[in-house]
């Protein structure tokens, strides 16, 4: 069993949705998230102060699957996501040592589904 966590573009998410149900992947989480990275981020101004703003919004992705599951994740996740500019994202990919679905108690690769 695997935890996928990707953080790509916002304006990437219905891509990358769109390539992993595709892939036969539909239960994830997402959530709204700042960071900074190679982007660096950029200036403006507001009300004539000059602003820099290095938190980028971006979008945390996460997925727990079963071990068969990861290389369509992951491919679902880049086909979806590259524009091959900078900012495109990253994938982390960690390893689960449990999982337990509340409702049943089934535990393992049964409660992942």
């Amino acid at each position: 069993m695997k935890l996928i966590i990707a953080y790509i573009q916002p304006e990437k998410l219905n891509s990358v949705k769109q390539a992993l149900y595709e892939r036969k992947i539909f239960k994830i989480s997402v959530t709204n998230a700042l960071g900074c990275g190679q982007q660096k981020g950029y200036h403006e101004t507001y009300r004539g102060a000059e602003i820099e703003v290095n938190l980028l919004k971006k979008v945390r992705i996460e997925i727990a699957i079963n071990d068969e599951f990861v290389n369509p994740t992951i491919d679902g996740i880049i086909t979806g996501a590259r524009t091959g500019k900078i900012g495109d994202g990253k994938i982390f990919i960690h390893d689960m040592s449990e999982c337990i679905r509340i409702r049943t108690g089934e535990t393992g690769k049964d409660a992942i589904g």
